[in-house]
């Protein structure tokens, strides 16, 4: 009983540290997945965080993003920036090739990603017809993920139950029903954090509560509507991982496949910022009941893109983890959200820096 009380109150005044050090303009973060490409988000995260002047209120978060999501949770938690900029590099370093994974965790890696070409290397002509051979229980029958074991060393999923309950969200799929599971407050454990992240073709399906969950970046990349209805703030930042359009048709296999995974996992966003701008429009026509039709209740949309970054980055290479990888996406992320903070900071808690007009779709004639 004492210990239980001790870590109760130890989690209290972590929490208590936590809201002190959180202080600025008040926003919610999306975290968009993209396998390896979640270090465009750390980097995009550790300047933010460096920089100081937005306090972040709610995180949701789906595959890479989700493990962003507890990540940053828990450092702010723990005691602020700081905390959650260790927190984040510490995490990247460790799940690198380079990083300190044991014996047995490092082989399954390893194994995993031999299946999986490199950025700059041709897609094997047996890698279809293997992932329809041999399956992830084929493969890793003991159901070995080292990714679980990392996310529990990293993150006090207790505390960050409580300092964020209600402001935190990770999104998985469920694989009988296709639907979106949404976990939040105490639904935010390591099991849901892997039921996110799950990529069918390298893992065994997650199972929680009797039901099994694949990647949530099928059905919610990340979700966005509960940002909206729980946490205290009207300003929305999205990090967008996979991009939104490309310039050109893509004409080869390897590019097909690449871009139609980019469809895949953007579409549900795209869904979500309709809805939001349908909210916004009846706000702004004042026809939402209670008061909330006021034209300061708007929900305002900002966005930092990975493309937007000055390189392009084959789809492939979320699978390559790589440090030096890890590295050049991070300085990536950190310039993206310099150059976000320089040109929009005046506009956060002001107006929308996403054109929502332009990105409405056409009406049917």
């Amino acid at each position: 009983m004492f210990p239980k009380l001790l870590n109760k109150a130890v989690s209290r005044m972590r929490l208590e540290r936590g809201r002190r050090v959180r202080r600025g303009k008040r926003i919610n973060l999306a975290l968009q997945g993209g396998g390896a490409h979640g270090a465009f988000t750390w980097g995009v995260l550790d300047q933010i965080l460096a920089d100081g002047r937005l306090r972040i209120e709610g995180i949701s978060g789906t595959s890479a993003g989700a493990i962003n999501a507890v990540l940053l949770a828990d450092g702010l938690a723990r005691g602020g920036a700081q905390q959650a900029r260790s927190r984040l590099a510490e995490f990247w370093r460790a799940a690198s090739f380079g990083g300190n994974l044991g014996g047995l965790q490092r082989g399954v890696v390893e194994r995993l990603f031999s299946l999986v070409p490199r950025a700059t290397a041709a897609v094997p002509p047996w890698l279809g017809a293997l992932s329809e051979l041999w399956s992830p229980y084929d493969l890793n029958p003991l159901n070995i993920n080292p990714l679980k074991q990392l996310i529990a060393r990293f993150v006090d999923f207790e505390l960050i139950q409580t300092a964020f309950d209600g402001r935190l969200f990770v999104s998985a799929t469920n694989v009988r029903t296709g639907e979106p599971r949404v976990f939040s407050g105490a639904e935010i454990t390591a099991e849901a954090v892997m039921a996110s992240a799950c990529l069918p073709f390298l893992f065994q399906a997650v199972e929680i509560d009797g039901e099994s969950y694949w990647d949530g970046g099928y059905s919610a990349n990340p979700a966005l509507l509960p940002l909206v209805q729980a946490a205290n703030a009207a300003d929305l930042l999205i990090v967008q991982i996979n991009p939104r359009q490309r310039e050109k048709v893509p004409v080869t296999a390897r590019d097909i496949v690449g871009r139609a995974h980019e469809i895949t996992f953007n579409a549900t966003q795209s869904a979500e910022l309709r809805a939001i701008d349908f909210i916004n429009q009846m706000i702004d026509r004042g026809r939402l009941p209670l008061g909330v039709g006021r034209r300061d209740a708007r929900i305002r949309l900002h966005r930092i893109v990975m493309a937007d970054a000055g390189e392009t980055f084959d789809p492939h290479s979320r699978l390559n983890n790589n440090f030096d990888f890890f590295e050049r996406l991070h300085k990536l992320g950190q310039r993206a959200a310099r150059r976000f903070l320089e040109t929009h900071f005046k506009d956060i808690g002001a107006r929308s820096t996403i054109d929502e007009v332009a990105e409405r779709p056409a009406e049917v004639a």
